[in-house]
């Protein structure tokens, strides 16, 4: 049998075609029936020829039409070995016995030169029952998949995980007629995983995939590069975008592959100068995959477990300050989790199960409530740690010296004389250097200078005996002491009086 009487054989006949042979035969049957005796001898075979159900004349011989289709397709194969052809069309042939044979040979052969098509014989990918795709062999469409699905998953992992289910399916085969609940207990089994490690359950394709043999145009043949690219670029599908804030009709476009032309255009009534409102819908084009690629896997991680915060209050300390009286710390737990990705992307993340390791420590800070007086008591403190008088106040050096000089303390942190409010605390271009004011709101205020750092700010309520700052020897200063001045009444007084 010839190639081609091959192929033909194995095509599904139209009603047309199957019309015009029933009648045909009957007719020759009827002939016969009239001309057993005597004539077979003057009878001639003709072969009526059709292509697709259409007849296109007759021939004495069908090798006229069966040698020129299979001169084509060895032609084709030899140009081009990765394929294989057939003709597009179906060509198949009616015989009648005849006394006046009518055929002409060659006007029936340049109509079939004329018509007929070879094409490849392909493999038609077919996603959810929508074609995405032709293939010069099965083979090739599910090396495309293979790699589809490495582009979101570890081919080792891929690899180990289709031998498993290989197995699983022969296993599953050979115990098709036994009762057994093994793989009811294979599927419930619990994984068990150290911290660090993941399971893969589960590789699938969120569509169903089939194979259809098709002929087709050697140009609509995909490689398997073609058909990964295909399969993850997708078709198109028209959405709609939600405006948020910060959009613009530019950026919109952008994120669908689209320009601003066709996003007006898919949008009647919006022109360059639209006003986007938060809310509106705006109708785009994107692109979604065919199929997507679904992983379910469990891992199992370590976690912290964040500290609880307490807070105590204490009418021992003064309102606005506080202290950490136990430190927190973070606990640990060993977490097993059941996640559905897809396309790469995690979609559900599901707690199978959960184990603390490590107990958090919770963080105690004890506040005071205690309310820190700002008026002044009128009994002061030394404001220094110990030291000694080192200049009175009056004439000194030619010049009347307005405080008194307090050196060689115990440790060099200032205190505050009295309760009171932070006046001023900062720089002072007049010889000072840094210096603080504090107003006793009893008529008294008092003065420090020279220090090397304030601890304090304007506006700050202190209390008798705080540290307020640290000795220094800042502005005009003979060495490392407090200068400090005291004022009643808005009037100088001196240090000595109250000290």
């Amino acid at each position: 049998m010839r190639k081609n009487e091959r192929i033909v054989s194995n095509k599904k006949t139209n009603s047309l075609s199957l019309w015009k042979k029933t009648a045909i035969t009957t007719l020759l049957g009827v002939g016969l029936t009239f001309n057993v005796v005597g004539a077979e001898k003057e009878l001639d075979t003709v072969y009526h020829v059709y292509l697709d159900g259409e007849h296109i004349g007759s021939v004495d011989d069908k090798d006229v039409i069966n040698s020129y289709i299979d001169e084509r397709i060895d032609k084709k194969e030899k140009a081009n070995d990765a394929y294989t052809y057939a003709v597009k069309q179906e060509v198949s042939y009616v015989s009648e016995r005849t006394f006046n044979s009518r055929t002409n040979n060659q006007k029936v052969l340049e109509t079939v030169e004329e018509e007929i098509a070879i094409y490849v014989n392909a493999f038609e990918l077919q996603i959810g029952g929508k074609a995405a795709g032709f293939f010069k062999d099965e083979e090739t469409a599910k090396k495309a998949l293979y790699e589809y699905k490495a582009k979101y998953v570890d081919k080792e992992i891929l690899d180990k995980f289709e031998q498993e289910q290989k197995e699983k399916e022969t296993e599953q085969q050979e115990e098709a007629n036994k009762e057994t609940d093994k793989k009811e207990e294979t599927d419930k089994k619990e994984v068990n995983l150290s911290v660090g490690d993941s399971s893969t359950l589960e590789i699938a394709l969120s569509e169903e995939v089939s194979f259809e043999q098709r002929k087709v145009k050697e140009d609509e043949v995909l490689t398997v590069e073609q058909g990964v690219e295909l399969l993850k670029k997708g078709t198109l599908e028209e959405k709609k975008h939600t405006v948020v804030e910060g959009d613009v009709l530019g950026s919109i476009a952008a994120q669908y592959d689209l320009d601003t032309a066709k996003l007006l255009e898919l949008n009647e009534g919006l022109s360059d100068d639209s006003v986007l409102q938060i809310g509106q819908e705006l109708r785009v084009t994107a692109y979604a995959p065919f199929v997507n690629v679904i992983v379910k896997k469990e891992e199992k991680v370590e976690e912290d477990i964040s500290y609880e915060k307490e807070v105590k209050e204490s009418e021992d300390m003064y309102k606005g300050d506080s202290k950490v009286q136990q430190e927190g710390k973070d606990g640990k737990k060993e977490v097993q989790y059941a996640l559905e990705i897809v396309n790469g992307k995690v979609k559900n993340k599901e707690v199978v199960s959960e184990e603390v390791t490590k107990e958090p420590v919770k963080e105690i800070v004890v506040k005071g409530t205690k309310v820190m007086p700002s008026r002044g008591s009128g009994s002061f403190a030394w404001p220094t740690v110990g030291g000694y008088v080192s200049s009175n106040m009056g004439s000194r050096w030619g010049s009347f010296h307005k405080g008194m000089d307090i050196a060689r303390p115990s440790n060099r942190a200032i205190l505050a004389a009295d309760n009171g409010t932070v006046v001023s605390a900062g720089w002072d271009n007049g010889g000072y250097g840094n210096k603080i004011v504090i107003n006793h709101n009893n008529g008294y205020k008092t003065i420090y200078a020279h220090l090397s750092s304030i601890s304090v700010r304007p506006g700050q309520t202190v209390t008798r005996g705080s540290k307020i700052g640290v000795m220094g020897t800042t502005g005009n200063s003979t060495g490392v002491h407090l200068h400090i001045e005291v004022y009643k009444n808005g009037s100088l007084i001196n240090p000595a009086s109250v000290f």
